[in-house]
């Protein structure tokens, strides 16, 4: 039987032989993320074609999910392992999906057998984008508030309402979606269902944000045929789903706060700007103290994460957990780009020329702000870490 310690070897020799020396740059633009996707061109990006290839055909993209629906089926000590060795070279992770880390724990917790052939292998393969659709303009925080409804019409549901914030919904193949079956209920009337982008009465409209881009979308549904084959859980149930993905959800935006892959653009962007003083240290004290803090911040937070997710795997993870993590992350995540921005000085606001890359420095800045908002508010998560982890007595 293979240790771990051969395991972890034969990995790092895969990874130095496969993985190309493109994806072991740093990520410098939503150009260098895989999505994968129906109308994902290889062409554009042979190196990351070639990377999600490979790690699609030995189950990669989601080590830990069974082999059966197109995983790796490794332990959680082996995926641990798998990550590690994949930071060392600095690795892109070679697909980014709402499939991998949001509905697929859903669908291997809830779905059925049939569910889960259908969906998740072609998840693992980057076959279909998927998008998720929740919030409304009047059920965001209070989500259970929501008002798109599913009348019954026999093997299908009928659905018509409106989503809005559904990240590149312009994008998405599919969509799973929160619906009200039952109006006698408020949580328990809700119903969670996917269905394709394409079908007849969906369309997307685009909402432009400050920062310029246009990741979010309101998401329009008339008389939507879905047939109820892909109701995922129980009719009336799906509130049950959409608390459990939110957790994943919550999970995956704190990562936000690890920063990207390679290179350290906080430190480099600093030494680049403002230079070194005659001992080899950043030449502005001040700056250079609150980096400091940052990074140890960052640090912690990092061991915390590798805990959190080793807790998770194990079952032993508070439910309540990945909202402490949310929070901690994104503000983290925040407090990044405020320093990248006090570190560029006026240069750092240039929004436009080749310089500047397209302003990507202000931009990322600017699309900061919503991580207060996306996945749950800020003062939502705060207000569940003082009742179910710290216990804190109501008002």
């Amino acid at each position: 039987m293979e240790t771990l310690d051969q395991f972890r070897t034969e990995t790092r020799a895969w990874l130095a032989e496969n993985c190309p020396p493109e994806m072991r740059e740093p990520v410098r633009s939503d150009a260098d993320v895989c999505w994968g996707g129906r109308n994902y061109d290889p062409a554009t990006n042979p190196a990351q074609a070639q990377w999600l290839k490979v790690m699609g055909e030995c189950g990669w993209t989601v080590p830990d999910w069974p082999k059966a629906y197109g995983g790796g089926g490794l332990s959680p000590a082996e995926t641990k392992a798998l990550r590690e060795e994949m930071a060392a070279i600095r690795a892109r992770s070679p697909l980014n999906s709402f499939g991998i880390s949001m509905l697929g724990p859903a669908l291997l917790k809830y779905g059925t057998e049939e569910q889960k052939l259908d969906h998740l292998p072609k998840i693992a393969r980057g076959e279909i984008r998927w998008c998720q659709g929740y919030s409304e303009p009047n059920a965001g925080s209070d989500l259970a508030s929501l008002a798109a409804s599913a009348e019954d019409a026999g093997d299908d549901y009928v659905v018509n309402g409106q989503k809005v914030w559904t990240s590149y919904a312009d994008k998405a193949d599919w969509i799973f979606c929160l619906v009200r079956t039952s109006k006698e209920s408020k949580q328990g009337g809700i119903s969670f269902v996917l269905f394709d982008m394409a079908s007849e009465g969906v369309s997307t409209k685009p909402i432009l944000l400050i920062s310029g881009y246009s990741p979010f979308c309101e998401t329009f549904m008339d008389d939507v045929k879905v047939p109820k084959k892909n109701r995922v859980h129980d009719e009336n149930k799906g509130w049950d789903v959409a608390k459990y993905l939110l957790g994943h959800e919550r999970e995956m935006i704190s990562g936000m706060g690890l920063g990207g892959t390679g290179g350290n653009p906080l430190i480099e962007g600093a030494i680049a700007t403002i230079g070194l003083d005659h001992d080899g240290r950043l030449a502005d004290p001040l700056l250079r103290a609150q980096i400091a803090l940052f990074e140890v911040r960052a640090k912690a937070f990092t061991a915390q994460s590798e805990r959190f997710i080793d807790e998770l795997k194990a079952g032993k993870a508070h439910p309540a957990q990945p909202s402490m993590m949310k929070y901690f992350g994104t503000e983290l995540n925040k407090a990044r780009h405020e320093l990248v921005m006090a570190a560029g000085g006026s240069d750092a606001l240039e929004w436009e020329s080749d310089a500047s890359n397209g302003g990507a420095a202000p931009r990322a800045w600017l699309r900061t702000k919503a991580n207060s908002i996306e996945g749950g508010t800020s003062e939502v998560q705060l207000n569940i870490i003082a009742k179910r982890i710290l216990e804190l007595p109501g008002a």
